[in-house]
């Protein structure tokens, strides 16, 4: 390679661990095709200094913030080392669900209806606008601190148990599919229905059970799924995202499709949703983060 690799991962999120799982499939992928590189776990102290010294690209696999949120990426930019993924601003809008839902709303683009929470909220108004809502911290993924309401009382509790994660708010619950879109510089992948027994799509049932069902083919006809490959790239490319990503997307029973949020380092695990797109667009993990990586840099710095 014409300069060394670091795939940087671990951090201090509540996702290290998820982060920590992605970086070493990231390392080990790359050490199979026989270029050098090595893991760097930005909560270690002078992980900046050991970047500026050694390394001119990095691969990003953190997840969530300090990570996912143009933090890395605004220190990468004034080491002048190149990164994979989104840059600073696009970084920062996708993390902010809640401002990310805004942005959307200004633009037209189908998202389920939401209202931040605080101390003040009228919850029982709250529920009887929207109905049934899930919480979520505006600046988790994962699904951490999200819970169902359907009360005044739950929507209370579940605020008090997602404050923990900074600011929260609430999002109308949509009955219905669940689906993800993976984003490859500028090409949606084939998307790829979601289903769980659980009360929602959460932690447990993205990283640790193996009961969750991934449909991929997504069951969808062709218009249908090219109606919701189109909005999920507006999605993406209306916050400025670049390189990778993923979208997330409910269908009602109407059919009608609300998009929930955009990952922009998606988790590259073996329980991962990416990877397993890629597979079926006929690229295997190698490729994939082969492909990842040359988007930010040339191929003649490919060893």
């Amino acid at each position: 390679m014409g300069g060394k690799l670091a795939v940087l991962f671990g951090g201090h999120s509540a996702e290290r661990e998820i982060s920590l799982k992605s970086g070493a499939a990231v390392t080990a992928a790359f050490q199979r095709q026989g270029i050098a590189v090595e893991a760097i776990d930005v909560a270690d102290r002078g992980w900046m200094q050991r970047v500026e010294a050694d390394f001119s690209h990095t691969f990003i696999a953190l997840h969530g913030p300090g990570g996912e949120d143009g933090t890395v990426q605004g220190a990468l930019e004034c080491l002048g080392v190149t990164y994979t993924g989104s840059g600073v601003m696009a970084s920062a809008l996708a993390m902010d669900k809640f401002r990310c839902k805004l942005l959307w709303l200004g633009m037209g683009l189908s998202t389920p209806k939401f209202i931040e929470l605080t101390a003040a909220s009228d919850w029982a108004a709250i529920i009887a606008d929207l109905g049934s809502v899930i919480v979520k911290p505006a600046c988790e993924g994962s699904s951490i601190g999200m819970s169902r309401a359907a009360s005044a009382e739950e929507l209370q509790s579940a605020w008090q148990n997602a404050q923990a994660y900074g600011r929260v708010f609430a999002e109308q619950w949509v009955v219905g599919s669940e689906f993800t879109v993976a984003i490859l510089n500028g090409v949606a992948l084939p998307a790829i229905k979601l289903e769980t027994d659980a009360a929602f799509y959460d932690f447990n049932a993205k990283y640790l059970s193996n009961d969750t069902r991934y449909l991929c083919p997504c069951g969808l006809s062709a218009s249908d799924e090219l109606e919701l490959s189109e909005l999920a790239l507006a999605a993406f490319t209306s916050l400025g995202c670049e390189g990778w990503g993923r979208v997330d997307v409910m269908r009602d029973s109407d059919g009608r499709f609300y998009l929930l949020e955009v990952n922009t380092v998606p988790g590259m695990t073996d329980h991962s949703l990416v990877p397993m797109a890629a597979k079926q667009a006929g690229l295997d993990f190698e490729q994939l983060v082969r492909a990842i990586l040359l988007a930010s840099i040339d191929e003649g710095e490919l060893g």
